[in-house]
């Protein structure tokens, strides 16, 4: 690409190859900052040894440069012992007085001056001036590919698309035959509007998944905007134009279902002003909570935002609260909100030009004998004049203070608010850094900064001594070694070992009859190509696999592996996986207290992780968090911690490591493998998969399993000296390796290419596999008449339950401390929806209206949980990954204290959130203070902390990821609010819901206690636009003549004058009681009855935590012979 498109190149490299190395002109070698050598790579080799530094031959050149500036990889030829450079100094010094450095100035110097550097400076100019927005190209190239891409990534997440349209579906379904078939009277008036209101809710509610999926592709998106592959608008109008389609689909197939089901108007002008409506809508709120994610560098920060958002835009669409009687402090809110205009739209369009008949509770009096004309006044109706039987719609609006006028300047004033969301959103992407810009910082836990600071002071791990002598330190011997940890006794071996998994082409082969052994003092290399099934191998030998089909013989000792095996065997993962907001000292106690025998005492597990903290050379870092890759501990440090993590479990049979230098630079490379072989010489067995190591690192190693394509063996034996017996194999088999080549390379090359001889074939007829079967059988035979080295552990686990139990929620409780922004904003949020909820609804009176708006207050209380929901799932779906990834392959411990843990260390928490809910509402919205009646709600609103968490953790503990879960969310809250009874009154709801969701629905029961503790004693006193006012019947009083209707329909209405006889003055409700009992609450003992069946909810929900865990939980798959 350099020598086609004459760029200038410039790569820094890991672990280069001599194939790769000699692809470059020039080489810069850098110690300790300083430049050390510049100038053509062929001379770089030769300037280094004629200082006194000797190459072995077949190593990397790359690695030899790179050694050279480090005293335990460098090595000094014969004479050179006294006068090598020592230091970077001196190294700079004799490289400025070769011929190299005048010939590199004077390139330099000529090259400003030269034809091709006038050309090329014109074209670069002209390339600077195209990209001086920060973008490769413009037009249409990348507005094309943008999109492409964005569907591209939408169709490979067909899981999650599918799962949004069919909860989509089932929501409307339900939210249809919950509104089914509203009548054309005042209790359809309040029916559809509800339903109306529901559609926008839902709507916003699955666009608040926005923010889990913003911060879910930000790195990578942050990443193509560091390169400039395309301008963050390009990305922004990409999600637009999937946005389009895919919204228009949900919307449609959603008002489809819901709009006829309700049987809202029945005209096509109508049909379809409600869809673009609602379409509109649902664009705006998925541009604003795209712009919430945006803006916030953290997905804590944005969960609050977006939280306290999605409740205050819903609250004041003026449903809740109707515009007339909002406190002007937060009136503000409905001007500036989409929702607010979307609704005034719907409700404008369904409304208009419609008689509205009063109805059964709203008409006073009503039954048989109250059908006279001038007998009878609609009561409970915004908009209705007293005395009227009926009202329009138009009349109903304008109470509202809304207009059917106004649906088309709505319409324009939510596309106004799309397009300056989608702005917003392009200025704060174009703002996101790459994640770890900033460089690197060691992280402190929060109790130990105030005493700790001096941690902050360590020395960086890549400054070097000033003398460059070699150091002892780090070279302990293996005798040493063996003081300190358990020497492994067991031999492993597995034999005629295949692996096949199901594919919709069919079954596939990924182990093909592989054989081999690893035992005490081994050091063993699993190499082959990429996807020649290394890592594929490591899990089936260490069983780790939860799918397909294992046969052969994987024996310890001669006997069939145990069932302490998986927690015996160290695994050290590829990735390193840890608890962030855990210190290094903890991660490895944590390991070693639950891994090691149940009958060794807790102070001897603790003395073994001093020992490995010294062996790892972690002193320094001890006190420090792991962090996350960015912040927290380096490549190298992480690396060593997940080695000391399996070490401190004492793995008494084996160690398996998954490529444990990927990543690294040649230095911290070699430094690993080299610890690896001082394991191996202190006793231990280890299998180490590795990719293209140098001819240094492979040196290090024993064994040799090389692997093909489809998993089968080339070749198991010796090494050898400078790898010899490897090389002497493949060149009696006609692929010598040249003497300068890395051998390593050498015969992954061989195997991998093309060529007529299938090495497989060539070793199943060779006399090294002969010879590796006979000393397999010897090997079995021999250890299976002796005792079994290691113990015959009969336990799975180490520990009993109830210890693991103990370990991890103190783990959690820990880690749940250190995680300040979490709990911060979890506290923030609180308390915001708190105050929201007790401003918008200050001090509660006595009237009709007022009844509503108790009502409302409760209910907008179950709203703190979509927010929080939000915030507290990724971290579950974390834990849970880190749990599955490692924790529980290594039989670290049950999942059933890990799901308690996890239960269990956000219970203090939760009381705290409820306690500053509850004081920022209960007293600024005017409830009863006596004690019995705070108390209790006190108490429901501790239980409600609780169910919904427990509710957000079922979902979390069973779906994929954050987003699938963020999606099902509103699926599950839009339901249990749907039918807990407030949005349709129990009397309304379908015969077919009433009789089991209803009581099967836990926010009834949150709901109707809290109902009942706040409004069964208070008096009602009705404003004198609430009453029914009209006339009695001739020669009667106002009493006579509702005598039969407040001792039938009427029972709790309050008549205000009964010796009148004329204009009769009735309010609905005499108290409270008589408002609840319309809501299916007949008795005042309802209140703690149904506290208690909230309590028994939490139970199940946590118990359901339990099952979706379990549920997720799968066995590992068994070699069979």
């Amino acid at each position: 690409m350099t020598d086609i498109l004459g760029l200038s190149t410039i790569v820094t490299l890991y672990q280069a190859g001599n194939g790769i190395y000699e692809h470059f002109d020039k080489v810069l070698l850098l110690d300790e900052g300083k430049q050390i050598f510049y100038g053509p790579q062929k001379d770089a080799v030769p300037f280094m040894e004629g200082l006194g530094f000797m190459r072995d031959p077949g190593s990397n050149r790359g690695d030899f440069l790179t050694g050279v500036t480090v005293p335990t990889e460098r090595v000094i030829a014969p004479g050179y012992e006294d006068k090598f450079p020592r230091t970077a100094d001196q190294i700079r010094a004799a490289y400025e007085q070769s011929h190299i450095k005048p010939r590199m100035l004077e390139e330099a110097q000529n090259y400003p001056t030269s034809k091709e550097a006038a050309d090329n400076t014109t074209v670069f100019k002209e390339m600077v001036a195209r990209e001086s927005t920060g973008v490769c190209q413009k037009g249409p190239p990348s507005q094309l590919a943008s999109p492409l891409k964005q569907y591209q990534l939408i169709w490979g997440d067909k899981a999650t698309l599918l799962m949004k349209q069919g909860a989509t579906v089932v929501q409307a379904l339900l939210g249809g035959s919950l509104f089914y078939s509203a009548p054309d009277n005042s209790v359809g008036l309040f029916l559809k509007g509800g339903a109306l209101f529901f559609s926008i809710l839902y709507n916003a509610l699955i666009a608040l998944s926005e923010v889990t999926d913003s911060f879910t592709g930000r790195p990578i998106l942050a990443k193509h905007r560091a390169f400039a592959l395309y301008h963050p608008a390009a990305i922004c109008i990409a999600q637009i134009a999937a946005d389009f389609p895919i919204l228009l689909f949900q919307v449609t197939h959603f008002g489809l279902i819901l709009y006829f089901m309700v049987g809202l108007k029945t005209t096509a002008a109508a049909f379809f002003t409600y869809l673009a409506t609602n379409f509109m809508t649902a664009m705006s709120m998925t541009a604003f909570f795209r712009f919430v994610g945006a803006a916030f560098p953290t997905f804590d920060a944005a969960t609050k935002v977006s939280g306290l958002s999605i409740v205050a835009l819903f609250v004041y669409m003026g449903y809740m609260i109707v515009k007339p009687v909002m406190h002007p402090w937060f009136v503000w809110i409905f001007w500036i909100n989409p929702m607010a205009y979307g609704f005034e739209a719907l409700l404008g369009n369904e409304f208009h030009d419609q008689v509205i008949p009063c109805y059964g509770p709203n008409l006073i009096p009503s039954g048989p004998g109250y059908m006279a004309e001038g007998g009878q006044s609609c009561a409970g109706v915004i908009g209705a004049i007293p005395g009227a039987t009926s009202l329009t719609g138009d009349e109903y609006l304008a109470a509202l203070s809304f207009s059917h006028s106004h649906i088309w300047r709505n319409f324009g004033i939510i596309c106004a608010w799309w397009v300056l969301f989608v702005a917003l959103t392009i200025v704060f992407t174009s703002r996101w850094k790459l994640l770890g810009e900033g460089g690197r910082n060691l992280l402190i836990p929060r109790e130990l900064q105030h005493k700790s600071k001096h941690l902050l002071q360590i020395k960086d791990e890549e400054a070097q001594p000033t003398e460059k002598s070699v150091r002892t330190g780090s070279d302990t011997s293996g005798s040493s070694f063996g003081n300190d940890l358990l020497r492994n006794k067991s031999i492993f071996t597995w034999k005629n070992l295949t692996y096949t998994v199901k594919t919709p082409e069919g079954d596939r082969i990924l182990l093909n009859n592989v054989q081999g052994y690893v035992k005490p003092g081994m050091l063993g290399a699993l190499m082959g190509s990429s996807g020649a099934g290394k890592t594929t191998l490591l899990d089936v030998l260490a069983q780790r696999k939860t799918a397909g089909t294992i046969h052969g013989s994987v024996l310890v000792d001669g006997r069939p592996l145990p069932i302490s095996f998986q927690r015996s065997a160290g695994y050290v993962e590829q990735l390193d996986i840890h608890e962030p907001y855990a210190t290094v000292r903890e991660a490895l106690e944590f390991s070693a207290l639950l891994r090691q025998p149940r009958d060794t005492p807790t102070e001897e597990k603790l003395r073994y992780v001093d020992t490995i903290v010294d062996l790892l050379e972690l002193n320094d870092l001890e006190h420090t968090l792991i962090g996350r890759p960015g912040a927290g501990l380096s490549v190298e440090q992480r690396k060593r911690l997940t080695i000391g993590v399996e070490l401190v479990a004492k793995p008494s049979i084996l160690i398996f490591l998954d490529e444990p230098t990927s990543g690294l630079d040649g230095q911290a490379a070699y430094n690993t493998v080299r610890f690896l072989r001082k394991l191996a010489e202190a006793g231990q067995a280890i299998l180490v998969t590795i990719h293209q190591p140098s001819a240094q690192l492979f040196a290090q190693f024993d064994k040799l399993l090389l692997l093909a394509a489809g998993g089968k063996t080339v070749y198991f034996g010796d090494i050898g000296q400078n790898a010899n017996a490897v090389k002497e194999y493949f060149g009696r088999h006609g692929a010598p390796c040249p003497p300068e080549v890395n051998p390593a390379e050498y015969i992954i090359d061989v195997v991998s290419a093309n060529d007529r001889l299938d090495w497989n074939q060539v070793w199943l007829k060779s006399p090294e596999h002969d010879s590796l079967s006979k000393e397999l059988d010897s090997m079995v035979a021999e250890a299976a008449v002796q005792p079994a080295a290691a113990n015959d552990d009969p336990h799975e686990f180490a520990t009993s339950l109830w210890t693991q139990t103990k370990l991890v929620t103190h783990r959690m409780n820990i880690s749940l401390f250190r995680n300040t922004e979490y709990l911060n904003n979890k506290f923030a949020m609180h308390i915001s929806l708190a105050l929201l909820n007790g401003f918008t609804f200050w001090k509660i009176g006595d009237s009709v209206v007022d009844l509503q708006q108790n009502l409302f207050t409760v209910f907008n209380f179950i709203f703190v949980a979509p927010g929080v929901i939000s915030q507290l799932q990724p971290l579950f779906i974390d834990r849970r990954d880190i749990y599955e990834a490692r924790e529980k392959k290594s039989k670290m411990y049950h999942w059933a204290p890990f799901v308690t843990g996890l239960i269990v260390s956000e219970f203090p928490y939760l009381l705290v959130c409820a306690l500053l809910y509850y004081v920022c509402w209960y007293f600024t919205s005017g409830l009863p203070t006596s004690g019995e009646h705070a108390g209790s709600v006190f108490f429901v609103a501790v239980m409600y902390e609780c169910l919904y968490t427990g509710i957000g953790q079922m979902i979390a503990a069973y779906t994929p990821n954050a987003v699938f879960a963020s999606l099902v969310n509103p699926l599950v809250i839009t339901t249990l609010v749907s039918f807990c009874g407030v949005m349709v009154p129990y009397s309304q709801i379908v015969a077919f819901w009433r009789y089991w969701m209803y009581y099967l629905d836990p926010f009834n029961y949150l709901m109707s206690s809290m109902l009942v503790f706040t409004t069964w004693d208070r008096s009602v006193h009705c404003k004198p636009e609430e009453l029914a006012v009209f006339d009695p019947a001739p020669n009667q009083t106002c009493g006579e003549y509702l005598n039969v209707y407040q001792h039938g329909m009427g029972v709790g209405s309050n008549l205000l004058n009964p010796d009148d006889t004329l204009r009769c003055r009735v309010c609905q409700y005499t108290t409270g009681g008589d408002y609840l009992r319309t809501l299916n609450l007949r008795e005042e003992h309802y209140g703690w009855r149904n506290a208690g069946i909230v309590v028994v909810f939490v139970v199940g929900i946590y118990g359901l935590v339990f099952l979706m865990m379990k549920l997720r939980t799968k066995a590992t798959k068994k070699a069979k012979d």
